[in-house]
């Protein structure tokens, strides 16, 4: 129901929630304190104590509540959904290496489960997917010498010519590595 506040603007203006009321706050008692009281507080300590309890128990709550209500965008997560639900996963299994990628297949089919599993045989290099209107989908770090692959699930909604790109500066020959993924409709 509230997906949009985890993803993209909605992210955005949930950290503005965030940020603004605690900048305002922030302001509020710089300002009070070096310019309209600038002497010790006459303030009860009492009730310092009870305003400042308050306002950490406020941004706690917040602060816990955003947080587990994100949870279930969490790729990780999201693999274990999907992994539990029984649909059909596609694995592609791909190695990273100078200046290139290895991919098992690089066509896919639209609302299936895809699992990319991926390594790199030589330095620290990215796998980050593009939709064809350039936007980033997700991307993956693949680090040598790992004993599993680094995996992300994603089913793909969209037909097209998808992108592939390493995010990791590699060597000289960084700005070349570049895949395509070829999405299809399902039969």
């Amino acid at each position: 129901m509230l997906d949009f506040l985890f993803t993209g603007w909605g992210a955005f203006w949930m950290m503005l929630f965030m940020v603004v009321p605690f900048g305002l706050m922030f302001h509020y008692v710089i300002r009070r304190k070096s310019v309209v009281e600038p002497g010790p507080s006459a303030t009860p300590r009492s009730r310092l104590a009870r305003i400042e309890g308050v306002w950490l128990a406020v941004v706690f709550v917040v602060f816990v509540g955003v947080n587990l209500a994100s949870l279930r965008f969490m790729p990780t997560l999201a693999a274990t959904r999907v992994a539990a639900s029984g649909a059909p996963v596609q694995e592609i299994n791909l190695t990273a290496k100078s200046w290139g990628y290895d991919l098992s297949s690089r066509q896919i089919e639209t609302g299936r489960p895809v699992r990319f599993a991926g390594k790199s045989s030589d330095t620290q290099h990215g796998f980050a997917v593009y939709h064809p209107d350039g936007r980033l989908l997700f991307t993956m770090m693949l680090i040598p010498g790992l004993n599993r692959p680094t995996t992300l699930v994603h089913t793909f909604t969209e037909p097209g010519k998808y992108k592939v790109r390493c995010l990791e500066y590699c060597g000289i020959a960084h700005h070349g590595m570049m895949d395509e993924l070829t999405v299809v409709k399902a039969n």
